[in-house]
This record gives C-alpha cells, structure tokens and sequence, in this order.
C-alpha cells in the first residue's frame, strides 16, 4: 500500500535501479563501457555540461551498476585523439571535429568507435540530449552496451512545453531532469504575481535557474488580470505595472501563453457584453459572451500593447496567444482576428478539440481535450491555414505528454497505437503548416511512461518505427517472454479509447473522477475536497444530466448511443487486464513491480468506464421514475435503481485496492485528491443513505398519494 502523495518518492526516480541484464554481453560489432573507462569535458564546461556528465555518471552507477569516473581538460579535442575508453561530452564551441558544423538548436551527433564515444551536440542542450539518447539505447540494450557508429538527431518541435506532474506549479530537480530526459524543453508555470502563483510564493528566478541546469526554459502561463481596454489612457502604465514588472523582475522568463478565459480584458467588440466575466453582475443575465470568449477585433490591439510592454524588459520573449475559448465561433470571425494579429505574435491553437463527430445516427462534439478524436479538427486547420498564410509562429495544445481530460484522476492514457496517430498527425501538421511548438498537456500534469518515451522517439529524427519502437519498449519494460501478451494489451486498450465519446456532461462528471463520483437521486450533494487545492471540487459536477449545446444532438437522443460505445470500451479493457494479467507471469521479477502497476491503471480505468455506464443508466431509470405515476412500474424502477446501486458500489468497492497500491490513481493537481481510499468510501455511504433513506421517503411519498394504478 502507498500513502498519499507517496507516488512523489517514484517521481524522484530519474535512472531506475538495476536495469542491467548480465546475460547481455557484447556482439562483435558493439563496445561495453567498463569502470576503467571516463567521462570527458572541458574545463570550461558550462554547469549543465557538467550536471549532464554528473547525471551520466549516476545513470551508470544506478542503472548498469558501475562506477565511471568524471575529468575535466583543458582540451577535449586533444582528448578526443589522444585518449582511450573515454566519453567525450561536448558541443560545437569546444569539440569540431566533425566535417559538417550542427546548426539546429539542441541536435547532436555521436560517434561510438571501438575505444571512444563522442557526443557533441549543436549547443549545450544538444550535448544533454546526447548523453540521454546513450541512455535510452543502454536501457534498451540491458547493458552499458553500445553499437559502432555514428548518429545525427535533430529535433522536430521546439518547445515542448508541460506543467508540472508532481504538483501544481512545484518542480523539483528530479522532476525537472525526468523531463529533459523525455525531450521536453520548457516548463509552464501559472502566474499570477511576481513570485506569485494560484497556489502561493514561488521563486520565480530560481526556477528559471534550476531549470536551466537541465536545458529547460520557463514559460509563463497568464492568470494576471486585464482591467483596462488599449484605448484607455491609463492602459501603457496599467500594463506595465502588471505585464511590464513581471518581465521587468523576471526578464530569463522565455514566453508567456495568454488564453481568453485567464486574462480576457474589457473588449469593445460589440459580440460580446464589454466586462471581465468576474465585473458582470451575478443577479443579470448574459445575453452576448464575455470578452475571453470571443475572438474580439480589438484583441490585436490589446496583443500589441502588451507584446511592447513586455519586450521592453525582455525582447526576445515569446508572446503566445491561444484560441481555445472560442473555437465554437464562426469561422469569419476568427480567421479575420487571425488575419490582424501582430506579426511577432505565436499563435496557439488546440489540435482536436471542437470537431463535429457522427456515432450511429447522433452527433456529438469534441467538447474539450481528448485522445478519442486524432485531429487536427476543422477549427485548427482553419486557423492554421491562416497563420500559415500570414508567416505567424504555431503552436498546437497537443496533449502529447501522455494524458487529456478523457479520464481525470489517471498518470497517463496507456493507449499507443492511438498516440502514434495523434503523433502521425502533428507531424503532418509540421509539414503541411509548419507546426513548430507544443504545448503537450494542462495542470493534469506530465507523468514519465513509455508513452512518454513513444513521443520522444517520435519527435526526432531520425527514429526507427512506431512498431520497432513499441516492440522494443515491451520487452524493455516485461521482458521478451510477456511482450507478444504486452503488445496484444496495448491494442487492445487502444481500440478502447476509440469507443470514449467526449462530452461535457462526463468529462465534467464521471469520468472526472470515476469511482468516487456519487449516484445522486433527489438530493443536491458536494463531493468533499482539500483546503489546499486549487480548484477541488469546483471543476465536478455532480448533479448529471446530458448538457445541450450547438452542434451535437440531443442528450436523450445520445445517451443510449454513448452507453454502447462505453460497452465496447469496457470491453476491451477487459481484455487487454486479462492479458496483462497472464504477461505479469512472464514478467521478470525486477520489472514485475512497475508491469503490476500499468494493469492497476487498466483496471482502474476500467472501473471508471463503469462508473460512467452506471451514472448513464441511473440518470435515465431516474428520469422514468420520476415521470410516471403508475405505482406498480414506480416500484419496479425502484428495484432497478436499487440493484444498480448496489453494482455500482461492487464496482467502488473494487477501485479501493488499486487506489491503495498506486497512490497516482485518484489524484489530480488541480483538484488534489478525489478518487482515494477516503473519497471512494465516502461515495459508498453516499450511496447508502440514497437507499436507506431517500428511497424510504420517495416510497413513503408514493403511499401518501394514493397510487393505485394509472393517473387518469
């Protein structure tokens, strides 16, 4: 069992213990590094070349198992030629060796010989790249064992930005180095003040400062409020006061992301009611959007004013405006903002998110983000069509670190085959509209996976194939004896998410939280939430009801259609746990503890598709009981709600021990803690008090009217 929050003591784990094989010996066209071999930089190495070659020396140490030392020389070029056994780590300005120069940001080029290996990257965070590509192949390979030859990588997005998965805006160094392993290269940071965030105080330049000793930028992402429109005359010192003084005490920030919902301002855009959602009146009604949901003319106005106020303190930040609050707007409207924002703006746009989908003979909409819909939508390809055509930077909101708000409360979507083609598509985007950045999740947080690691390969080139990836990740990680078992889970679960159909109703609801999520009869009910969380109970909505909106056809119409595809999904969950299971068996005993783990979140997964087959069900033989009159078909709905209930509480009862074991499940960093032991157990005596005592009274109720049979 863990306690809560326990998961942070795996998180601290970069380089994971004994990974070596003894059984893999070399092949005559490869090398094996041995303690008499060194770790080679200059002397005057930057301090992430030598935390680099520091965290090197501890990969094979924790890793593989043995101890190489670190020197430092005046010349590693001199090194390079002179010495034996070696591993140089060096870029550009130290080591030129090479015919051709690296040019690209944060490339690099190996060569493994049979007394030397040379990482020398185009800069810095190129080297750093490097030396986890080694890594990768050692862990790969079981073995400090490495292949003759030599291999130039390059980068295909820059950035790769996500938030923090260990805590809402906390990073600590072993979660920052886990994320340079994984090729991201920006962190996001939510701001609201100068070393202020939701949360609390942060440091804000000593994050931009540790994050550097791991080749990690800083972006902000912008809670700070606009209360003055570009026109007004107190606007140029408004915004420098806020804006201007943030970038002024913080100049190392890289960029900052500014989406309508977190920093709209008061527009004069005649669409929309003029004042910040927080100023409108709650005792009136809105009849126009407010301004963060709108693509408002006047937005490039109010771009330009803060695109000058920041860039007086730091000229080279990066000023990215994000479109996700009003993709459900007309295509006139926001191609024509798109067409008038400044020239030195990026444009940020979410890859799947509003697309109109057909299941059977209803139709829904991707109504935030999700796996179950690949993209790109009509909505990102329109607008990147017309920044493509102005020569503006793009960025996508790709969700590529592993996990959407299909299922809240998991680390990661263990669904590969789904990821490649979501991957498959941002590169065509690459291609096609020059995509160049990534924002690859929200405050859900990024969590190291061999879906993290599928990206990786994925995201530079050149790689081998998905399949050859996928292959070699499954016995890596279970051993070549449970991989056939692995990779038939794996398609399995992936043909899963294809059956997830994405609405406001669960997503909001009981896929939010899954198991905890309470059966709500007559009475209105809070799920309980921490002090200390941010958003907590305020992002779930427990009274569920399909919600209308444009677009998608009627809740009544879609429910029993989403209640079939949920079927399928479960399903194959079920299947791919079942595998698992008998994998687990073949799995070697000191990777058998990280395999338990990933069934546990198959199975748990499965608990939540249950959950919202359940909720789903509960709602309509709700809506029938309520309607009717007829005393007999009353009591017959009762009986049916009563043994869904009490399924429903099996199902509950069942997602406690995986919850216990893996202490990730059920937690969420916006919302803390939803979906653990104790809100699960509280979920049960919720459930109980629906049977035991409003059920009592809506029977007692029934007598009172007299119901013999049909109302006439």
């Amino acid at each position: 069992m863990e306690s809560n929050y326990q998961f942070r003591k795996r998180l601290e784990v970069v380089h994971k213990p004994n990974r070596r094989n003894l059984n893999a010996l070399k092949s005559h066209d490869e090398l094996e590094i041995t303690e008499d071999w060194r770790i080679i930089i200059s002397e005057s190495a930057s301090e992430l070349i030598l935390h680099t070659a520091k965290d090197l020396q501890d990969y094979f140490l924790t890793s593989m198992n043995i101890s190489v030392r670190i020197s430092k020389v005046i010349d590693v070029q001199e090194a390079a030629r002179e010495r034996d056994n070696i591993i140089i780590l060096a870029s550009n300005n130290h080591l030129q060796l090479m015919e051709e120069e690296l040019t690209k940001p944060r490339s690099y080029r190996i060569t493994v010989s049979h007394n030397k290996i040379i990482v020398c990257g185009s800069d810095d965070r190129g080297t750093a790249q490097g030396s986890y590509y080694l890594e990768d192949q050692m862990n790969i390979r079981e073995a400090p064992v490495l292949k003759f030859g030599e291999i130039t990588r390059e980068p295909l997005f820059s950035p790769r930005m996500a938030h923090s998965g260990w805590g809402l805006d906390h990073f600590p160094d072993a979660h920052l180095n886990a994320m340079a392993h994984a090729g991201i290269d920006a962190v996001l940071v939510f701001v609201k003040d100068i070393d202020q965030t939701p949360t609390g105080y942060k440091d804000f330049n000593h994050l931009v400062d540790r994050a550097a000793l791991y080749g990690l930028d800083v972006y902000v992402y912008s809670y700070l409020i606009s209360r003055f429109h570009p026109d007004d005359p107190d606007a140029p010192a408004y915004y420098n006061s806020t804006y201007g003084k943030l970038f002024q005490a913080c100049p190392r920030f890289k960029g900052v992301i500014l989406v309508g919902e977190s920093c709209e301002f008061p527009s004069k855009d005649p669409n929309t009611t003029g004042k910040l959602l927080m100023n409108w009146p709650a005792d009136q009604p809105r009849t126009k959007p407010s301004p963060g949901w709108w693509p408002c003319e006047d937005f490039p106005q109010w771009l330009d004013l803060l695109s000058k106020t920041i860039r007086s303190h730091s000229p080279d930040a990066d000023i990215v405006f994000w479109t996700y609050n009003w993709g459900y707007a007309p295509e006139e409207e926001r191609l024509k903002l798109i067409r008038n924002l400044p020239n030195d703006i990026t444009l940020l746009v979410t890859f799947e998110m509003f697309e109109q989908v057909d299941n059977e003979d209803v139709a829904h909409v991707a109504v935030d983000y999700t796996l179950s819909q690949i993209g790109p939508g009509q909505y990102f390809r329109s607008e990147a069509e017309a920044a493509h055509e102005r020569g503006l930077k793009l960025y996508t909101m790709s969700n590529t670190g592993g996990l959407t708000w299909d299922i809240g409360v998991i680390p990661y979507e263990p669904f590969p085959m789904q990821w490649n083609k979501r991957h498959k598509a941002l590169l065509h985007a690459r291609d096609q509209w020059g995509l160049s950045g990534l924002m690859e999740n929200h405050h859900y947080g990024w969590w190291p996976s061999f879906i993290s690691d599928l990206t990786k390969y994925a995201y530079w080139t050149p790689s081998p194939s998905f399949d050859e990836v996928l292959t070699l990740l499954a016995e890596r990680d279970f051993g070549k004896a449970a991989s056939t078992l692995v990779l038939e889970t794996w398609g399995h679960w992936s043909e899963a998410i294809e059956n997830y159909i994405c609405t406001s109703e669960d997503q909001y609801g009981p896929f939010r939280v899954g198991p905890s999520y309470p059966l709500v009869f007559l009475e209105p009910i809070k799920m309980p939430a921490s002090k200390h969380a941010m958003m907590g109970n305020e992002i779930i909505i427990t009274d569920y009801k399909p919600r209308e909106r444009p677009a998608q056809s009627l809740g009544i119409n879609r429910i029993d259609v989403e209640i079939r595809s949920l079927e399928r999904m479960l399903s194959h969950m079920k299947l791919g746990n079942d595998l698992l299971e008998n994998g687990l068996a073949l799995t070697p005993g000191n990777r058998r503890e990280d395999a338990a783990r990933m069934l546990d979140l198959g199975s748990f997964i499965a608990c939540c598709v249950q959950t919202t087959i359940h909720v789903k069900q509960w709602w309509m033989l709700k809506q029938r009981l309520l309607l009717t009159s007829d005393h007999s078909e009353a009591s017959a709905l009762l009986v049916q709600l009563e043994q869904l209930a009490e399924r429903e509480i099996a199902n509950a009862e069942a997602a406690i021990p995986l919850v216990e074991a893996d202490s990730r499940l059920g937690w969420e960093p916006s919302m803390e803690y939803m979906t653990d032991t104790a809100h699960i157990k509280w979920k049960i005596a919720q459930v109980r008090s629906v049977l035991d005592r409003e059920f009592i009274q809506y029977k007692s109720s029934m007598a009172l009217t007299g119901l013999t049979g049909p109302s006439r």
